[in-house]
């Protein structure tokens, strides 16, 4: 401690200790703390080691700055250091300070080397593992095999000028129709198969496998946009695993056009992944967990399934055939 113009004020070198404890609480357990308020979530998210260590290592760099900033600030710093080692203090706490400060590194440097005895660690998998449901292998999209009640329905709402689309699109879908007052309202999926459809419509007779081929193009429309409003940012555009997000996280985002990823596993094991998300991977999903949500959450089903005919489509893929089958 030291008196300046008649005021109590810390010293430089006990300043500079109580920053380091200050800064290095706040970011070890000040930030998960404050994550666990604003996230809502039921645990912290904690701040990696290394970059504990990237900040400390800027503080010290910073504080060095400031110590060294002057010959008075330099002195004033290392006045308890030197009067440590002059005994000014005391034999005694010069005695426990020289054993303390090489047992601690010691201590440091034998916790980082010694063999320590851990289990294994589990190998990542990609594909069903044990605690995959077997009712979900031999699953069909309803989406990509739509049944003809479905094609049924497609049909008459097409007639009536009033197909139901989901939720999401339906406003810009409206919005598009009082710009462009347009003939029919899916004259907005410009594709083939949906022309196709509208002129076997105009003309009074539809073919069970014209309009079938114009409902998948409705499917994918919706899958795409609910793709791109859910999955894009971190599973890309093109369903490379490069969206804007994706350099953010641990585990980066599957590449779906890869050969050996969704063509190699079946849709049901697609969508009880994409249901269940990171939370629900198995153990030998460590330890680079997914951080995919659980989708099962906050879309239907219906909304997932489109989803994933999406994904398939986009990537130019097709789902590998159940054994058996």
């Amino acid at each position: 401690m030291s008196k300046r113009t008649g005021k109590f004020r810390i010293n430089r070198f006990w300043s500079v200790v109580a920053t380091l404890i200050v800064i290095y609480a706040l970011i070890k357990w000040g930030i998960p703390a404050a994550s666990r308020e604003i996230t809502g979530l039921p645990f912290p998210l904690p701040v990696p080691g290394t970059l504990i260590f990237m900040y400390m290592v800027l503080t010290l760099i910073t504080l060095f700055m400031f110590v060294t900033f002057s010959n008075d600030y330099m002195e004033e710093f290392l006045g308890p250091i030197k009067g440590l080692l002059s005994a000014r203090y005391g034999k005694l706490p010069r005695l426990l300070v020289l054993l303390a400060v090489p047992l601690i590194a010691g201590w440091q440097v034998y916790e980082a080397t010694v063999p320590k005895i851990e289990l294994p660690s589990s190998l990542r998998i990609q594909h069903p593992s044990s605690n995959f449901p077997r009712k979900f292998e031999a699953m069909k999209s309803p989406i990509a095999n739509p049944p003809d009640t479905a094609i049924e329905a497609f049909i008459e709402q097409a007639k009536a000028g009033e197909v139901e689309l989901i939720a999401q699109v339906q406003p810009d879908v409206e919005r598009w129709m009082e710009e462009t007052d347009p003939e029919h309202m899916l004259d907005f999926i410009a594709t083939a198969p949906m022309k196709k459809f509208l002129a076997e419509l105009k003309g009074g007779t539809v073919s069970k496998e014209t309009a079938k081929a114009a409902l998948l193009e409705k499917y994918l429309f919706e899958g795409r946009a609910l793709y791109a409003m859910n999955c894009r940012a971190c599973h890309g555009d093109s369903v490379s695993g490069d969206g804007p997000m994706a350099d953010g996280f641990k585990l980066r985002p599957i590449n779906f056009t890869d050969n050996g990823t969704i063509e190699t596993i079946v849709e049901g094991y697609t969508f009880w992944r994409v249901a269940n998300g990171g939370p629900g991977l198995p153990t030998e999903a460590t330890p680079w967990d997914s951080a995919m949500p659980e989708w099962k959450l906050s879309l239907t089903e219906e909304e997932r399934w489109k989803i994933i005919f999406a994904e398939y489509d986009l990537a130019e893929k097709t789902p590998r055939i159940p054994e058996g089958h």
